[in-house]
């Protein structure tokens, strides 16, 4: 059961890791992004589009990652290079992918906004299933270990390192000082000679890649086809993540597995029955499924004033001449 539970967490937690990954990346040079739902949103939709029409995983993942790219690079455009409002630009990044994957959906595959299904080629095999078997042979905790940490696909594991990748680049590397710098003090990067647009523009550069990612991860490994609104809210989870994580890949991540952890035990408590003291019956379908939702607002509420945001997250700079 401890196994069960721990894989699930991990595997559920995959597009929140990389998600609020992104959003690390990009706040702490000083861009805010609201947008991060809509990314993801766009990019599943690609992924499902061409690994339907192609039948190719490698073409399903270009395809991600170029409409990740665009988004942020038009991100980057309006927000860094003519100074507008990044949070009126995140949430209309959001609501146009809303929409347009719908719209788009419908012309193209004639199915109420879905695509059907991926072929097995384009989906994602898990890895290590060999060591798995030989983890269960060891008494009392083989079978848990097994189930925990065997047998997930390439991008469970490959988001557990790029946590340790961002850290490295954020703070083991001239970049990631520079990049912080941006969002701390660009005046002071300015005047050291380093561009902060460039700098803000390579951080969305990372962050379209990641959301990406994040998006494709739900058409390659949850759901094997695009449904209209699939993210449900994992964007914004993302976001109380990395504010809950202080703007801190480690941070992040424990975050990001909380939310995963809930949204694994409200799978296994669904049909469950309440206590004899609280009148008996099942738990309520939609309790369960609000938990993680909850747990963004709580957590919003709670950190939100103590977690000390980059000084000028959300300011554009303007060059002093």
């Amino acid at each position: 059961m401890v196994g069960t539970i721990i894989g699930s967490t991990l595997r559920v937690s995959v597009p929140l890791i990389l998600c609020a990954l992104a959003g690390v990346l990009c706040e702490r040079a000083g861009v805010i992004d609201l947008g991060l739902e809509g990314k993801m949103l766009a990019t599943a939709f690609a992924t499902a589009a061409v690994g339907v029409t192609t039948g190719s995983l490698g073409l399903a993942l270009m395809a991600a990652v170029a409409v990740g790219l665009a988004l942020s690079m038009l991100h980057g455009y309006a927000c860094v290079s003519h100074r507008g409002d990044q949070v009126v630009l995140g949430m209309a990044i959001t609501m146009t992918a809303a929409g347009l994957t719908v719209v788009l959906g419908i012309a193209w595959f004639a199915q109420g906004g879905q695509t059907p299904a991926v072929p097995e080629s384009v989906r994602l095999d898990g890895w290590f299933t060999g060591l798995g078997d030989a983890l269960k042979t060891v008494p009392y905790v083989g079978t848990a270990l097994a189930l925990a940490f065997t047998g997930h696909n390439a991008m469970v594991y490959g988001a557990l390192g790029l946590v340790v990748g961002v850290w490295w680049l954020l703070y083991r590397t001239r970049f990631g000082l520079r990049l912080r710098a941006a969002g701390e003090n660009p005046a002071m990067v300015d005047a050291a000679g380093v561009s902060v647009k460039a700098l803000r523009y390579q951080a969305l550069a990372l962050n379209g890649v990641l959301a990406s990612l994040a998006g494709a991860y739900l058409v390659l490994a949850q759901n094997p086809s695009f449904i209209p609104h699939m993210t449900a809210g994992r964007g914004y989870m993302a976001l109380a993540a990395l504010i809950f994580g202080k703007w801190h890949p480690v941070g992040a991540l424990w975050a990001c597995l909380l939310f995963g952890f809930l949204d694994a035990i409200s799978i296994r408590l669904q049909g469950a029955a309440l206590p004899a003291f609280l009148g008996g019956g099942q738990v309520p379908v939609q309790a369960i499924q609000a938990m993680p939702y909850v747990l963004t607002v709580v957590l919003l509420a709670g950190f939100i004033g103590s977690a000390v945001a980059p000084k000028a997250l959300g300011r554009p700079y303007l060059k002093e001449r």
